[in-house]
């Protein structure tokens, strides 16, 4: 569309940085949608699902000596393994037991381990798309090592495979070893000093360590790491373990404060100058008289 001829030079000019603004940004698909996501080929998530499946399923056998070694039963220790199915809280809970710790404490410190699976299942619950009876089932599969996963993959198809593989491998191996280890905790005398209790916050470490690529990601893991060394000697099971997520939402309320203080600021854009002004009325007053 032309500017008139008869418009104030200043507001002709407004006119045309409006428009240059106005100019879209062509979309990426046929209707400007984004593109597909491209996933990964299934014999690659396969693998890399198994073997998180595998390296910690193998780990259960630890917890059913340890649950031994706290006086569980076969049957007991083998319903926390089909039941609850989350290691750290196990682990939390035949620890307070074997320590004479309250059965109602043990549970409540276990429980407050198992609550970020609950924040694990807000991202995976929009990742994975399951809709009606699929959802409970796979809320059971929802840990730390499905949902690291789950969130690496590309796009839904791959994603769901690899929640599917990484829980089913796990959860059966899990139970398994649980129930071995159990057997076995007789054979190897005394638990305690295998150190056994440490495999699977050693599985954890080895397995995030990788992904902390990024400053920002290095700061929170180690002031979480820091946290729960300054609050695990005086506070109960579990409670130190939430203080450390509080790292996260620390470091990146730095990182923005940092990011508002060094970014430049924005300046006015100039007005006309007083000879652009004289010109414009001159021009106006001329195409009055006209």
């Amino acid at each position: 569309m032309p500017v008139a001829a008869g418009t104030d030079p200043v507001q002709r000019a407004e006119i045309r940085t409006a428009r240059v603004r106005a100019v879209e940004r062509p979309g990426t698909g046929a209707h400007g949608e984004p593109p597909p996501v491209a996933e990964r080929p299934d014999a690659a998530v396969i693998r890399d699902a198994l073997g998180v499946g595998v390296a910690v399923g193998l780990s259960g056998f630890a917890f059913g000596v340890t649950a031994a070694g706290a006086g569980l039963s076969l049957w007991q220790s083998g319903a926390l393994s089909l039941l609850v199915f989350t290691g750290a809280s196990q682990f939390a809970l035949v620890g307070a037991l074997a320590a004479g710790g309250n059965p109602f404490t043990a549970a409540a410190g276990a429980l407050f381990l198992g609550v970020r699976n609950a924040f694990y299942g807000l991202r995976l619950s929009a990742v994975l798309g399951y809709r009606g009876a699929a959802r409970p089932l796979a809320a059971h599969w929802v840990i730390d090592e499905t949902a690291a996963v789950t969130l690496a993959q590309p796009g839904r198809r791959s994603a769901r495979l690899g929640f599917t593989v990484t829980g089913l491998s796990l959860y059966v191996l899990w139970n398994l070893t649980t129930l071995v280890g159990a057997l076995g905790a007789r054979a190897l005398g005394d638990t305690a000093a295998w150190g056994l209790d440490a495999a699977v916050p050693a599985v954890f470490v080895a397995l995030l360590a990788p992904m902390l690529r990024t400053a920002v990601e290095r700061c929170t893991a180690g002031l979480a790491v820091l946290l729960l060394m300054v609050t695990l000697p005086v506070l109960p099971a579990g409670v130190p373990v939430l203080l450390a997520a509080l790292a996260a939402p620390a470091v990146l309320a730095v990182q923005g404060r940092r990011r508002r203080t060094s970014a430049p600021r924005e300046t006015a854009p100039a007005g006309p100058s007083p000879q652009e002004r004289a010109d414009a009325d001159r021009a106006t007053a001329g195409e009055d008289r006209a």
